[in-house]
């Protein structure tokens, strides 16, 4: 299953944001914000399976730990998609709003 880590990451990879994510997943901004370590209590693992399902939906490939050349479980884009990205300075939870 995804970590929180990986959630945040693979949001951001694609460019979206929490509301815009729980409109594709059918849940809540609330959510999303406790899946991806923000709250408690945490989603069902169903919820957590349907969240990882609209991020690879868009486009997000969800790697285990082993599979990054450092061991620790990752995110990165199916190849031949682009990402909308936000910049690095305008990261922030502003974005999430």
């Amino acid at each position: 299953m995804a970590t929180a880590a990986q959630l945040r990451a693979a949001r951001a990879l694609i460019g979206i944001s929490q509301p815009q994510l729980a409109e594709r997943c059918g849940s809540s901004t609330m959510t999303i914000k406790r899946a991806e370590g923000a709250g408690v209590p945490t989603p069902s693992l169903e919820t957590i399976g349907k969240i990882k399902a609209a991020l690879e939906a868009g486009g997000v490939v969800f790697m285990d730990a082993g599979s990054t050349r450092e061991g620790g479980p990752g995110v990165r884009l199916r190849a031949g998609m682009s990402a909308e990205t936000i910049a690095l300075d305008d990261l922030n939870a502003s974005n999430d709003e």
